[in-house]
């Protein structure tokens, strides 16, 4: 039994929810966002209480029933609070700076690498060594997020890299001479 899946959200004050076909569109103080959810779940709003139901207990029926509430909670929750994501650079030279809607990353390459900031996310650079991504899909917000931690992912034996904000980076010992 999905113990995720049956669970109700509840609807803070000035949240709509609809769902035309297989969309559901959550509006808030936030933005709106719309996502394509399976028609096999059922979906059903009484008052400001959301409720998900399956029609068997098939295996893909079962994971599409948790996938699909958890998925419109966290909408839910993106057009009220937001979310976020902070990056940390670590290592010497390595910096980011923010020039109008480009982020350049000078981290150890020839070359500087450019993100273009995508819509609907905020991108802030509090100081040389910090990236702060946010915006109301967690879905853009940790791609977004990974994507430029994959330019230089933290390597195991002197720590250097771009890392989330509380990552453990597990250190190695390097090689020991004779």
């Amino acid at each position: 039994m999905s113990r995720i899946g049956y669970k109700e959200i509840d609807l803070p004050a000035g949240v709509e929810i609809s769902r035309d076909g297989d969309d559901v569109t959550v509006k808030g103080p936030k933005g709106s966002l719309t996502r394509a959810i399976s028609s096999v779940i059922t979906m059903t709003v009484e008052g400001n209480v959301v409720k998900f139901d399956r029609p068997d207990d098939n295996n893909k029926t079962r994971a599409l029933h948790g996938t699909t509430r958890a998925n419109v909670n966290n909408m839910v929750e993106g057009v009220v609070n937001g979310f976020g994501k902070t990056l940390k650079l670590v290592g010497v030279g390595y910096r980011a700076q923010l020039k109008g809607t480009k982020l350049i990353l000078t981290v150890g390459y020839s070359h500087p690498v450019e993100f273009e900031t995508p819509e609907g996310l905020k991108l802030e650079v509090p100081d040389n060594t910090t990236i702060k991504i946010s915006g109301i899909s967690k879905q853009e917000v940790g791609d977004f997020a990974a994507e430029v931690r994959a330019v230089r992912s933290p390597e195991p034996y002197k720590g250097k890299g771009i890392r989330y904000e509380n990552e453990y980076v597990r250190r190695l010992e390097g090689k020991t001479g004779k």
